[in-house]
């Protein structure tokens, strides 16, 4: 237990208090969360050049080709206005340069036709481009993974910034293929990246057709069906995966070989529309609503107990929102990625996905939100979930995010932040099942379950084999922009911890290291960052504080938390603690901040801290 005298207790309580009120404030009027992404000149320049692509396609006048060239004009404004000093762009406005937003921005001021007027930014965008590499340093950056360099390379290509024999073919055919057999062809693409391999291989095709008669042959004959494939499987928003980049992508592609008038092109640009911004950016993805939702259930619910968040928590107010994500469960094959039924994804848009994570998040959001009265309208969607994640556990132990058995390629392995998420909802289930709700006359700690705990031992053997010298952990979904290779060790040791905390696995020797590690990554200011010596962050120091606390060994452990919460109180006091940073890792090494981030981190971490002085 934390040892604090009574300020602090009070100062604790008002500071948790404050940021519950603000966290429950940030709902909708149908009662979840959905926050807001930051705005990413990455996804900004992809969506310039689909619709100049697509606009210098249309007929020469009309309502239409006016509102495009509009959207055109006012995200090229916002472009300019966020060039960054060095004249290059990073992902988010508060990321730093790099060489690929940077290409593709140069490329839609290109495409768009508006290089007099963006004079002086392409010159000062051009240097920093030639000084990092160009096109070689995007495939460097990216290495065998192609599901990003080529599309970067592509769009590059359409504006004549990069030579077709340097963007490298894309498969389109293999997608004629049954998709059971996807996993066995070992692409250099990964499992979401399905519509990029058709829509850019066909133009890739078009473009630069192969040498070799027989490909070429089979990949004309391949163009049509998997044209179909592609407009099957996109999502009634028509944004693939909700996602402005990826949608972009493709619809520049297929715009780009004459098929503007196709219907995936058509829903393309609506999506496009339907996602701009007011100020003419655009955000990486349209939302994370089961994500936060399920974050913010979470973070609430390491309250002490006889709170206002715990009482939230058993409201008719949160029982509307438990309806709401169970109605969200995926309960068919899912067309894109053939998931079996049962996972969730990040947002209750038609373009997600069911994937590890957000599964895991819903299964233990419904669970702390559970009552007695009604484990009959939460027991089967759980019970779908845990099947869902069983299946979907790779044979090295871990979990992956969508796709069981794709390989290696970022975002297809296994990841420790996800195994340890994995482990701690098969857990929750676990004791949920034992506890006496369906028999009474179960015991209260429960027996070794024959299916749930080789599968815990085995992400647990997993975890300790990936587990760096040093005694930390590296996650796959976030990061920080200032360590070396995107790793953010602070935010996946302080997932991986609380997996070893819940399943009181914490005085072993891979926790007692991690726990360690963490400690020794603190500031002298009392946060942490990403990595040892960064500045501290709310969303850093708070997953550090909700990891330690309650898991302190010796007075040395005790100090660091205490100070780790002072930190985080100062910063609520002084109105400084909803700042959001850019720790979040999209697809392909694309970052984002989330404002809602910091604001569940410090819910999160306050709570458990209070729970951790209440004993």
């Amino acid at each position: 237990m934390l040892n604090a005298d009574q300020r602090f207790r009070e100062s604790l309580d008002r500071a948790h208090a404050t940021a519950c009120d603000a966290l429950l404030a940030e709902r909708t009027s149908e009662g979840f969360w959905v926050g807001e992404l930051s705005s990413s000149a990455l996804a900004t320049a992809t969506a310039v050049s689909a619709l100049s692509l697509v606009r210098d396609s249309v007929g020469s006048s009309g309502e239409f080709k006016s509102q495009i060239s509009k959207l055109i004009e006012n995200g090229l404004n916002w472009l300019a206005k966020h060039q960054n000093g060095d004249g290059g762009w990073g992902d988010t406005t508060l990321s730093l340069s790099n060489i690929s937003t940077t290409m593709l921005v140069r490329a839609a001021i290109q495409l768009a036709g508006a290089t007099a007027g963006f004079a002086s930014m392409l010159g000062r965008a051009s240097h920093y481009i030639d000084h990092q590499g160009g096109t070689a340093a995007v495939v460097a950056r990216y290495g065998k993974d192609r599901t990003f360099a080529v599309p970067i390379l592509a769009n590059c290509a359409l504006a004549g910034h990069a030579h077709w024999n340097d963007v490298a073919s894309l498969p389109f055919e293999l997608a004629w293929l049954p998709h059971s057999w996807f996993r066995f062809l070992r692409l250099h693409v990964v499992s979401y990246a399905l519509p990029a391999l058709i829509a850019i291989g066909q133009l890739i095709h078009a473009k630069r057709p192969s040498w070799n008669l027989f490909a070429r042959w089979i990949r004309n004959l391949a163009i049509g069906p998997t044209l179909k494939k592609l407009e099957a499987i996109q999502p009634t928003s028509g944004g693939f995966l909700e996602a402005i980049p990826l949608t972009s992508f493709v619809t520049m592609s297929l715009a780009a070989v004459g098929r503007v008038e196709h219907p995936v092109v058509r829903k393309g640009v609506e999506f496009l529309v339907n996602t701009v911004r007011p100020d003419g950016s655009w955000p990486i993805d349209s939302n994370l609503s089961i994500w936060l939702t399920t974050l913010s259930i979470n973070a609430l619910a390491n309250s002490p107990p006889d709170t206002p968040a715990q009482r939230w928590l058993q409201s008719a107010d949160a029982m509307r929102v438990r309806d709401w994500l169970l109605a969200q469960q995926l309960r068919d094959i899912h067309l894109y990625t053939n998931a079996a039924p049962g996972g969730w994804g990040w947002s209750h848009l038609s373009g997600s996905v069911p994937d590890a994570d957000d599964t895991c998040g819903a299964m233990l959001a419904l669970l702390s939100s559970y009552s007695d009265g009604d484990i009959d309208s939460v027991g089967f969607p759980l019970l779908l979930g845990l099947r869902w994640l069983l299946a979907l556990q790779n044979a090295d132990g871990g979990w992956p995010t969508f796709c069981r058995g794709w390989g290696k390629l970022p975002f297809d392995r296994s990841g420790a932040d996800l195994t340890a998420h994995v482990i701690r909802a098969l857990n929750a289930w676990r004791l949920l099942s034992y506890r006496g709700l369906w028999d009474e006359s179960a015991r209260a700690r429960p027996p070794r379950d024959p299916v749930i705990d080789p599968a815990i031992d085995c992400g647990f053997q997993y975890l300790s084999r990936v587990q760096r010298a040093n005694g930390s952990w590296v996650p796959l979904w976030f990061g920080n922009q200032n360590e070396e290779n995107d790793a953010n060790p602070t935010y996946g040791t302080a997932r991986v911890l609380a997996a070893y905390r819940d399943l009181h696995r914490i005085d072993t020797e891979p926790a007692r290291r991690g726990v360690a590690w963490l400690q020794a990554a603190q500031n002298r200011d009392g946060g942490w960052g990403g990595t040892p010596r960064a500045l501290s962050t709310v969303e850093e120091t708070a997953l550090a504080v909700e990891s330690l606390s309650g898991i302190e060994t010796d007075q040395t452990a005790l100090e660091s938390t205490g100070r780790g919460v002072q930190w985080l109180i100062d910063r609520v006091e002084s109105g400084d603690w909803r700042k959001p940073s850019p720790i979040g890792l999209y697809f392909a090494k694309l970052w984002y901040f989330e404002k809602l981030y910091p604001i569940i981190f410090t819910v999160a971490a306050l709570g458990r801290a209070r729970r951790a002085l209440s004993g």
